[in-house]
């Protein structure tokens, strides 16, 4: 687990597109093709209105992306969909871009498109809750399958309207299509792009327990390529003396 402390969300953006460029330019270099996934929300901006600047050929990306709300229009300002399209796949040549349509019945087409060759980088998020992708605690850390739909919870819930995405807590979806924590787990690279002090109580709880279903970003730990990207607001609360990477596993700190 290597953790990258930026001084602010815009520097983190920069270190953070800079890193996720160099892991899609190995993968091109490596097998001329690189698969990537990628999440939403406000604190993925930074790193999207960098990433799409940097030197790669885009025509050898193939993006899928992490959750969908269930029975949302993609004309919904919170649409996952429409997030990606306007901020990100818009913007670069991806040679394709397969996205979670909010419906149970896609789920099948999207799992054998998504396994039919490895991922090679994921880009995670966590939430305030320290959710991974739709995945709120307790998660479900057992199905093997790619996509399930879920139950969102109450604080996930409030950050989507802190967000602007919802005027108020019933707007909000009750449930979603997300990508499993098996699935993710299943990336050759994860990159977790946590800025804002709003984060500082999941980086937290994150790093400084053991992994549990009750705090699902803890599981991130124990993979074995698992970069942390976070700035000096997200990492205030961290005891660096408390933090616990996986069993087995070593861990390093570094301040760009």
């Amino acid at each position: 687990m290597k953790i990258i402390i930026s001084k602010d969300s815009k520097e983190l953006g920069r270190n953070s597109a800079d890193f996720v460029a160099e892991k899609i330019n190995a993968a091109i270099a490596d097998h001329g093709l690189c698969r990537i996934v990628l999440s939403t929300g406000a604190s993925q901006l930074p790193t999207f209105e960098e990433l799409i600047k940097r030197d790669v050929d885009w025509s050898r990306v193939e993006m899928y992306h992490l959750d969908e709300y269930v029975d949302l229009p993609e004309t919904h300002i919170a649409s996952f969909r429409k997030y990606l399209k306007e901020r990100f796949t818009s913007k670069v040549a991806l040679k394709d871009a397969h996205f979670v349509d909010g419906t149970p019945e896609g789920i099948a087409a999207l799992t054998e498109s998504l396994r039919s060759a490895p991922i090679d980088v994921g880009l995670i998020g966590i939430g305030e809750n320290a959710h991974i992708a739709f995945n709120d605690p307790p998660a479900d850390f057992d199905t093997k399958e790619a996509y399930i739909v879920v139950n969102l919870n109450d604080t996930c819930k409030r950050q989507q309207v802190r967000e602007g995405w919802f005027a108020t807590v019933d707007d909000v979806p009750k449930q979603a299509v997300s990508m499993t924590v098996y699935q993710i787990l299943k990336c050759r690279a994860i990159v977790s792009i946590v800025p804002y002090a709003v984060k500082a109580d999941a980086v937290k709880k994150t790093l400084e327990n053991d992994a549990t279903n009750e705090i699902p970003a803890t599981v991130m730990k124990a993979h074995p390529d698992f970069t942390l990207f976070v700035d000096e607001d997200s990492f205030s609360g961290v005891d660096e003396e408390k933090i616990r990477p996986a069993e087995g596993c070593d861990y390093s700190i570094e301040r760009k």
